[in-house]
Formats: structure tokens, sequence, C-alpha cells
């Protein structure tokens, strides 16, 4: 029997629409939740999700099927926040100086759709406290905590080496435990 991944392989190198639908309805939602935070704003995400699925159909040959889907589709998700950013000129996901603490301004003074959905004082605190990040730590804990990717997959998604992904996931979470003690101080 043909693996999941051979199957989606096959069928995008196919430009089959069934494979297509299938794989929107399982990643849609976990693509629009990782750029929203990534890019800490909603307006727009339809955009860019609408661009990435274009994208993978493009590019559907080049997955090979032999290592997991889920990396590879964020990595084009990802190169298309880049995309967007750039166009932007609001910050930069690819470089990141630790003497460079300046934060992205956000577009909307609303609550982001993680911090409506909290149904509980400490998801709210954390949601408000992952949008004061430096987007490569928020990135690296989404990543790693939300999607459940490992070390290996978040370092080829955001190319990097595994150590500097390490060390993101490590200061970021540092950076949280800190803004909750001083919350509670």
């Amino acid at each position: 029997m043909e693996s999941n991944t051979r199957q989606i392989a096959r069928g995008l190198r196919q430009g089959d629409v069934v494979v297509l639908e299938a794989l929107v309805e399982q990643y849609q939602y976990r693509i629009v939740r990782y750029l929203i935070y990534l890019l800490g704003r909603r307006d727009g995400i339809d955009d860019l999700v609408q661009e990435m699925w274009l994208r993978v159909l493009e590019r559907g040959s080049s997955y090979d099927g032999q290592s997991r889907f889920e990396p590879w589709l964020f990595r084009i998700a990802r190169n298309i926040a880049v995309d967007a950013l750039r166009k932007r000129r609001m910050f930069s996901l690819d470089s990141h100086d630790d003497d460079d603490h300046v934060r992205p301004a956000t577009a909307s003074d609303e609550p982001s759709p993680f911090t409506l959905a909290a149904r509980t004082e400490d998801a709210d605190r954390l949601a408000r406290s992952l949008q004061t990040l430096e987007p490569v730590y928020r990135e690296a804990l989404v990543l790693r905590f939300q999607e459940d990717l490992s070390l290996q997959e978040i370092s080829a998604i955001v190319g990097a080496p595994v150590s500097t992904v390490a060390s993101r996931i490590y200061k970021g979470l540092a950076t949280l435990r800190l803004q909750f003690e001083g919350e509670s101080a």
C-alpha cells in the first residue's frame, strides 16, 4: 500500500484537484493560524493563503514524498509571508540581530483570533505575550508547540540550523517566563 506522503507527492505531480482539495481541507486552518501568528495580524491572510495554495500547485512536483509533508507546506507558507513582509518593509523573519529590539507595528488593536478563542485567563495572557515576542521567537514557539513540529522540521522551514532553532525556542520561552513572572509579582 502506498504511503500517504507518496500519494500526496503523486497527486501534486499530476495536478490532482481531489488531492489538493483534501490538503486544503486538512491544512487550511493550521496555515491560517500559523500566518496570523507569524505576521501578527489577520488582515490580508486569506490572500496569502490563496497564493500559497497556488504555489503548492505550481511547485507540487518538487515534493518527493520521502519526508513529511507538513515541513514542505509550512516552508511555502513561510516564504509567502516573508515575501509579503518584504513588500510591506515592516521587518524581516530571515535576519535577526540580538541587539536590535525593534517591534513590528501591529495592523490593528483588535484582539487576535487566538485571543478571542482563549477560554482561560492563562491562555489569554499567553496569547498577548506571544504577540509581544520578536517574530523569530514567536515563529519558533508556534511551530514547535502549536504545530508540534520537530526541531529538524522547523530548521528546514526557517532555513536555520537546528541549534539556532533551539536557541530561539529557549529565548522565546525565557522571555515568556519573565513576562509571566513580572505580571504575577
